[in-house]
């Protein structure tokens, strides 16, 4: 088993994309370009193969590749946590295994929400799953139709397995969820925001730890989440104000999100291709120059703060019988 990356969910966790090819297959070049642009910004870890990875679109194969490859370049830089998705607890519990030997410093399961089940089934699906890891682990719920999981279902998840450490929630007014969690678990377990971090400004405050959305505007939100913090909110304000238009407009629906992410990665000159995988989503010409505006608005703010468009990422250390012979 390799040696896992520490980490503490705090700050910025950007969601990797999967890149792929003109012949939608993954681009491991590009890959490897998103991620050394992760470990260039002020990042607190990373997170992929997730649905902003378009994870529902990869075979199992493709999922371990990217797992294992992301964790291989990235070589400490930053935790990665690998996402294990699936309605079934014997194979995401197979993939949270793969990604623990893999070297993944946490794993992310959401919540499957194919069918209603009550909170007691999802204690058995978790526990199966964490009775089989040692790494922290991370619920993701997402639920449009209905209440996510819980205070007591977090406390008691907590309670019975420890390394249930985090869970990202996407919905709104959940500023009091989130001092109820903190107040009832004593803070052992931390409340991540998703859904592209549209409600940082209120959450901060709130007491959540970090921000889990793409990668496209990770630093800029990163500044955000850190002028926060400092409680320099009017600061943060006056720069969130320049990437919320984008966030609010790429959300209308996960597929679209896919177009939007792709085409700002490829403005900033970070990816050459914006190829999103069939089943994909069509965008009508409108749309996708409404895209291009507002990519272009968030590049223009990062140039009047005098942020790198396409930082370069800190050289990697070689030891000297790595180096090449002549």
């Amino acid at each position: 088993m390799k040696k896992q990356t520490q980490m503490e969910a705090e700050g910025i966790i950007p969601i990797i994309p999967t890149p792929f090819d003109e012949n939608e297959q993954v681009d491991w070049c590009a890959m490897r370009a998103l991620l050394d642009f992760a470990c260039s910004v002020d990042l607190g870890a990373v997170c992929l193969p997730a649905y902003a990875s378009e994870f529902y679109k990869l075979s199992d194969a493709e999922r371990r590749l990217v797992i294992e490859k992301a964790i291989e370049h990235v070589d400490g830089r930053l935790p990665v946590i690998a996402q294990a998705n699936s309605a079934s607890a014997v194979h995401a519990l197979d993939m949270a295994r793969f990604a623990q030997s893999a070297g993944a410093s946490a794993v992310a399961v959401a919540v499957p929400r194919m069918f209603a089940v009550g909170e007691q089934d999802l204690l058995r699906y978790y526990g199966h799953i964490l009775s089989g890891i040692d790494i922290p682990l991370l619920i993701q719920d997402v639920n449009p139709s209905g209440p996510s999981v819980s205070v007591d279902f977090i406390v008691q998840l907590h309670r019975m397995y420890p390394h249930f450490r985090w869970v990202k929630l996407e919905e709104p007014m959940m500023a009091s969820r989130v001092v109820s969690i903190l107040d009832a678990t004593s803070g052992e377990v931390g409340v991540l925001e998703g859904w592209g971090g549209m409600y940082l400004l209120e959450l901060v405050p709130a007491g959540i730890c970090g921000v889990m959305p793409g990668l496209g505007q990770a630093d800029l939100l990163a500044r955000v989440f850190r002028l926060v913090k400092l409680g320099r909110k009017q600061e943060a304000y006056d720069v969130f104000l320049g990437v919320l238009p984008q966030i609010l407009f790429s959300l209308q629906n996960m597929e679209f999100y896919h177009h939007a992410e792709k085409r700002l990665l490829a403005a900033r000159g970070i990816i050459g291709e914006s190829v999103v995988r069939e089943l994909r989503l069509s965008v009508n010409p409108l749309d996708a120059e409404h895209i291009d505006f507002l990519n272009a608005n968030v590049i223009a703010l990062l140039d009047r703060l005098n942020m790198p468009r396409c930082p370069s990422p800190a050289p990697v250390l070689v030891e000297a019988d790595e180096l090449p012979t002549r």
